[in-house]
């Protein structure tokens, strides 16, 4: 019974044995397999966490570069931006530069400008007051003793009238034929002179853009051309005898009717083309200044090349152009009137600056 109690015992332990043995071992792989998954995982939490920090590193550190470009490319431009600035104030400074020395020299020639009318002024006045003088010390004199010296010229006259030959006519004759030849001469070649003038006053004219002035100098280009055609036509005079003489600048000079009419003729032109100047600079709300206009410095409108040199006839017209240009200018007629279409000097004007006496 013992023995049969203790076999089965044995038994029952082998049995137990053989049955524990492969339980436990089943058991314990699955506990080891689940350390394993748990620790791989947490490696690949903590990779992830690493790689998440990496890129927040790596995004702030590029955010940070961003951030610099900028503030760098904001101070690139504040320093072009002042950069500008000062060259703009450095431009503006110049400019005010310029125009202040602009300004100086425009009061420098109107001071000049005024300076010199103010010297003419005076002169001017001593001429007349030297020609009030001379006139004074005349009527001083004998009346009779004018009389007397006025028969003596007068006979003195007709006798070298009477004794002049055939001959020194024809001489005399001669002589105006080579003057007229030698005005035409120059003439010519004072036109040519004339042209570049003009074509150089036209560029200052639109530079400057005195629209009223420009217009009255290609009217005025205009009205000579047509003088020109009207002189290659005109019949030439023939030979007359002096018959006048006129005073200028304390001389002399002898002319026929047809030079007296011709200087007659220069101050007339030249005070209508002196009042059409003088109205184009006031349109144009120019500074008073005659000599500026082309037709002052041309002054040859109206010349045929007979009987009077250009040098006398432009001293005339000019002698027109100036009191012309004064009247334009500030709208009135102190020397002159309108008539028929056109402008003339007063005759006692006239007869004042020539002061014509007939033989």
């Amino acid at each position: 019974m013992k023995l049969n109690y203790f076999a089965r015992l044995a038994t029952g332990g082998l049995i137990s044995a053989a049955l524990l043995t492969p339980g436990a071992l089943v058991n314990a792989r699955p506990l080891d397999l689940q350390d394993n998954s748990q620790t791989k995982k947490e490696d690949r939490q903590a990779k992830k966490q690493q790689q998440q920090q990496q890129q927040d590193a790596d995004k702030q550190r590029q955010q940070q570069q961003r951030q610099q470009q900028q503030q760098q490319q904001e101070q690139q431009r504040l320093q072009k931006e002042r950069e500008r600035q000062a060259q703009n104030q450095q431009q503006q400074q110049q400019q005010q530069q310029q125009q202040e020395q602009l300004r100086l020299q425009e009061q420098q020639r109107l001071q000049k400008q005024k300076e010199r009318q103010v010297l003419n002024q005076q002169q001017q006045q001593q001429q007349e007051q030297q020609r009030l003088q001379r006139q004074k010390e005349r009527q001083t004199v004998n009346p009779q003793q004018q009389a007397q010296q006025q028969r003596t010229l007068e006979q003195q006259r007709i006798r070298e009238g009477q004794q002049r030959p055939v001959q020194n006519q024809a001489q005399q004759e001669q002589l105006q034929r080579q003057r007229q030849d030698k005005r035409q001469s120059d003439y010519r070649v004072q036109k040519r002179e004339q042209q570049r003038l003009a074509e150089e006053r036209e560029r200052i004219l639109q530079q400057q853009r005195r629209i009223a002035q420009l217009r009255f100098q290609q009217r005025y280009l205009e009205r000579l051309r047509q003088d020109e055609f009207r002189l290659q036509s005109a019949r030439v005079y023939g030979y007359s005898p002096y018959s006048y003489r006129y005073l200028r600048s304390g001389r002399y000079y002898e002319t026929n009717q047809y030079g007296a009419d011709m200087l007659r003729q220069a101050l007339n032109l030249g005070y209508e083309e002196g009042i059409r100047a003088g109205q184009s600079d006031r349109e144009d709300r120019w500074r008073f200044d005659y000599r500026d206009s082309y037709a002052y410095r041309d002054a040859s409108y109206g010349y045929d090349g007979y009987y009077v040199d250009l040098p006398e006839y432009r001293y005339y017209f000019r002698e027109g152009f100036r009191r012309g240009y004064e009247d334009g200018y500030y709208g009135r007629y102190r020397y002159g009137r309108s008539y028929n279409g056109g402008f003339n000097l007063l005759g006692s004007i006239l007869q004042g600056i020539l002061n014509l006496q007939r033989y």
